[in-house]
């Protein structure tokens, strides 16, 4: 009977002497089907490593060709931003072109994504997904509007052709190398304390720096002119006048022409002044006007 009492005898080869093991059948059965599930669990357990680990190393692979990929759609987006900003600054050149040969239409600045809505790290797929969408919009919307500045830089330029004296007579340069210490508009006097519009721009720098002619035109005083102190005028014609005030010496001489970048003075301190700078203005017809919407370099 397979589930009977089995007696065992065992035989030692030397020494003699043996060991009886009595067993019943049922244990033996187990013991031996135990024996194969023991077997049988190892090697699924040694398939189920196999497969883990292949599965780990296919997934090490994505996440570094995520990484990857995510390296590469924020470097591209930096790219697509600065040329954003380059752009924006074309637009801004344009427009103060516009508006010194008074022409209308003034250039709207393109908007689109920034590189800076999405971080650095590594971007989840459905992250990377929303990414491309709006860089392919982006892209879009920069190459309509590239087109759309190339129309109006070729109406700008024939402009240009067509007024080119004029162009040469708008003081488009900076007067003298320093810092704005004041713009244009209302401020706080220092010399008060109290809010007054001041008429120009007050560039700082040391007394003797030499003052340039910030278009070609014609010396139409050189003096003192009261709190301005040293003060030089210089009519560019089409109703268009440029004042250099508080200068500590003169090079120009009135009634004499001078180009764009010829030096007619250096900065100085005299008049009422807390410094020395130069106090420049620039007036349209008698009326004072923001320097800063002529200066193009």
């Amino acid at each position: 009977m397979p589930f009977g009492r089995y007696h065992v005898v065992i035989f030692k080869d030397r020494g003699g002497g043996s060991r009886n093991i009595r067993m019943r059948g049922w244990l033996l059965v187990l013991s031996l089907l135990f024996g194969v599930a023991l077997v049988a669990c190892n090697i699924w357990l040694w398939r189920q490593y196999t497969d883990h680990t292949a599965v780990r190393d296919r997934l090490d692979e994505a996440e570094r060709v995520i990484a990857d990929q995510n390296n590469q759609l924020t470097g591209l987006m930096s790219k697509i931003t600065e040329l954003q900003s380059n752009l924006g600054r074309v637009q801004q050149f344009d427009t103060k072109l516009r508006l010194m040969m008074n022409m209308e239409g003034v250039s709207d600045e393109i908007t689109g994504s920034s590189g800076e809505e999405f971080t650095r790290s590594s971007l989840p797929l459905y992250r990377q997904e929303l990414m491309v969408r709006r860089m392919n919009v982006f892209l879009r919307q920069l190459s309509e509007s590239v087109k759309l500045e190339e129309v109006r830089q070729q109406e700008l330029l024939h402009a240009l052709r067509d007024n080119r004296e004029m162009i040469a007579s708008m003081p488009s340069i900076w007067p003298v190398e320093g810092f704005v210490t004041s713009r244009f508009g209302t401020r706080v006097s220092p010399l008060s304390g109290r809010r007054d519009f001041h008429k120009g721009l007050d560039i700082s720098a040391r007394t003797g720096t030499p003052v340039l002619a910030a278009a070609k035109g014609t010396v139409t005083f050189v003096g003192r002119d009261g709190a301005y102190g040293n003060t030089i005028h210089l009519n560019h014609g089409a109703g268009i006048t440029t004042r250099y005030a508080h200068l500590h010496r003169f090079v120009a001489k009135e009634g004499q022409i001078v180009r764009r970048g010829t030096v007619i003075g250096y900065v100085g301190s005299t008049g009422r002044s807390t410094g020395p700078h130069l106090h420049y203005e620039v007036l349209i017809n008698g009326v004072n006007v923001n320097p800063m919407h002529y200066i193009l370099n």
